[in-house]
């Protein structure tokens, strides 16, 4: 089954079925500078795109997988400052809040978090404004993969192909992975 992208009212989804696992690729709003819905349209937006993933995945009964840039860092050991971060878009209180009811509407786990506990450090970007991203290690945590429960005793191993970020014209994002059986 192929879930058209006008069911979540926005360009940011697509999902395919394989092999009996749902597999869904999703790409949240960043949401702009300002966390504040009656100042900035483009987190308005987030939240309201936010809302839309967690209506539409509390309707999910299948095996499922959601890959994707979510730009929002959940957990404390996501970012590098949880305090300093708590007033900036992608690990503000309201976002994380959307994050915890989507995993729970969903019926999902962290596939990177099964292999990395929470009170580790973990991320998959890192801003072109730092001017050597390894030294500052100034990172968040915003491409996730998640899956259903059911499927966590398939998880086998993760990879966060940091190197990537070392590449001539690097992406600030780096592929994340993880392989089942």
């Amino acid at each position: 089954m192929v879930y058209k992208r006008a069911e979540l009212h926005d360009a940011r989804h697509i999902s395919a079925e394989i092999k009996g696992i749902v597999v869904h690729n999703i790409y949240v709003p960043a949401g702009g500078e300002i966390p504040n819905v009656d100042h900035n349209p483009k987190f308005a937006h987030k939240l309201k795109f936010m809302d839309d993933l967690i209506q539409f995945f509390g309707l999910n009964r299948a095996p499922t997988i959601m890959v994707g840039d979510m730009n929002i860092a959940p957990l404390e050991h996501d970012v590098w400052s949880h305090k300093q971060l708590l007033d900036v878009v992608s690990h503000t209180p309201i976002e994380v809040e959307k994050m915890d009811a989507l995993m729970e509407k969903g019926n999902f786990m962290d596939a990177i978090r099964h292999f990395v506990p929470e009170s580790e450090k973990c991320y998959s970007w890192w801003s072109y404004r730092n001017q050597d991203w390894q030294k500052s290690n100034r990172g968040r945590r915003l491409d996730h993969i998640w899956m259903t429960k059911d499927l966590k005793d398939r998880l086998k191993s993760y990879h966060i192909e940091t190197e990537a970020r070392n590449a001539e014209k690097p992406s600030d994002h780096v592929p994340i992975m993880v392989e089942i059986r």
